[in-house]
């Protein structure tokens, strides 16, 4: 038995597969870092409709109901997490991912077209669903093709994707509902995704094995089973550490637009472009820290180390988000409001590259990041869904912040503690 992470090897496919260049690796990088940030153009975008009095008035939703309607994409998005890191693990990258993006690409231009309550929930589990591919279908390639030492760079630049997503999404929605409506905001943002598609057909290789590889997959697989995973102290550790990072950034995502415009008052255009800061913010940190991180490791810093400390002072940061809740001055509480979620950039890179990459053993890197972002998804939607009903209890946003801040340092906690690699995975002999 071993518990330290494996040499890197080749993919199962790599026997038909001729090794890429530097270039094409980062090319295909910057197009996994596009189409995450589609990913979350499409699953943000809800939250400057929900902002928006006329489709509030449209379907009659309360607080209560935005709450909800906010976290149904992450009920079924981690629902079906497990399966994707599962099928990737098995079937590769291109193939899955491709039929899964024309899937919520036209969920979400569906939305448009729809009257019911009840129609428009179904469309938000089916984007959920299909956007499940994106991450462990994405850390699987980065892992199979970059190095330890790149490994900061390359999730940093592929995080900058989920970041520059409602970064860009949030402004872009609210300029659609201001200057069309909805309905259009939706069925636009869903049709441009598709542009995406030709690089990635012409670009990526086809990595579907045969017979003969799959059985290979299969057993490389096997040898870190489901159960040593469950048992991994490392495994529940980063579970907690994804769940109070992707707490803070999900209500960033959902609930931002909606604090801005009704608390400090702001219009939806203001409100869209101080998300679109928060965001920009975060995601220039996050590739700024991971490059850094590698040039340390690089020196000689221990990976696990250097990863570590970077996370925790980016959870500690972040903290000042309070600081913007209780402000009575405006620019003040727009500033900590920015400063708070562009600190977390620190944390960024380097915790998914510690988490999903660094500690866990090649053969499962898909499978350990579906149950990764089963909590990641669980994040959003108790994000979305706690502070809709937070927001109706105390009839302010000062309630829903302070949890966001008992969370960050619970994942300060946690990452100093848990996140070691003796309590990694173990692989079978």
């Amino acid at each position: 038995m071993a518990t330290s992470p494996i040499p890197k090897e080749a993919p199962a496919s790599a026997a038909r597969l001729p090794e890429l260049s530097p270039a094409a690796r980062w090319l295909v990088l910057f197009l996994l870092a596009t189409g995450v940030l589609i990913a979350f153009v499409d699953r943000t975008s809800i939250s400057s409709a929900l902002a928006d009095p006329p489709f509030i008035a449209h379907f009659g939703l309360s607080d209560v109901d935005r709450g909800w309607l906010n976290s149904a994409f992450f009920w079924s998005y981690g629902l079906v997490q497990i399966p994707m890191g599962w099928l990737v693990d098995r079937y590769g990258v291109k193939v899955p991912y491709t039929i899964c993006f024309v899937l919520w690409c036209l969920a979400t231009a569906a939305i448009g077209l729809v009257d019911a309550f009840a129609a428009l929930l179904t469309m938000r589990l089916l984007i959920g669903a299909a956007e499940a591919i994106v991450m462990p279908a994405s850390y699987r390639w980065i892992r199979n093709n970059f190095t330890e030492r790149q490994n900061g760079t390359a999730v940093g630049l592929f995080a900058m994707g989920n970041k520059l997503g409602p970064a860009i999404g949030a402004p872009v929605a609210a300029w659609l509902i201001v200057n069309y409506d909805w309905r259009m905001m939706f069925i636009l943002t869903g049709v441009a995704g598709f542009i995406w598609l030709v690089p990635w057909m012409l670009t990526v290789q086809n990595d579907w094995p045969t017979p003969e590889e799959r059985a290979t997959a299969k057993r490389k697989a096997a040898s870190v089973t489901f159960s040593s995973i469950l048992k991994s102290p490392l495994v529940w550790g980063a579970m907690i550490v994804n769940f109070c990072y992707g707490y803070f950034t999900f209500y960033c995502m959902t609930w931002m637009p909606a604090y801005l415009v009704e608390e400090r008052g702001l219009s939806l255009k203001q409100s869209g472009l101080y998300t679109f800061f928060s965001f920009a913010g975060i995601a220039i940190v996050a590739v700024v820290a991971g490059w850094v991180a590698d040039k340390l490791i690089e020196r000689g810093g221990d990976p696990v180390f250097v990863r570590k400390a970077f996370v925790i002072a980016g959870f500690i940061g972040a903290c000042t988000v309070l600081l913007g809740a209780y402000s009575p001055s405006l620019s003040m509480a727009l500033f900590w409001n920015v400063f708070s979620l562009s600190f977390l950039g620190l944390a960024t890179a380097n915790n998914l590259a510690l988490c999903r990459l660094t500690l866990i053993p090649k053969p499962a890197i898909g499978l350990v990041t579906g149950v990764q972002q089963v909590a990641t998804s669980l994040a959003g939607g108790v994000a979305a869904s706690l502070s809709g009903w937070l927001l109706h209890v105390s009839g302010g946003y000062d309630l829903p912040m302070l949890v966001i801040f008992v969370f960050l340092i619970i994942g300060a906690a946690a990452t100093w503690i848990l996140l070691r690699p003796q309590w990694a995975p173990r692989i079978s002999e």
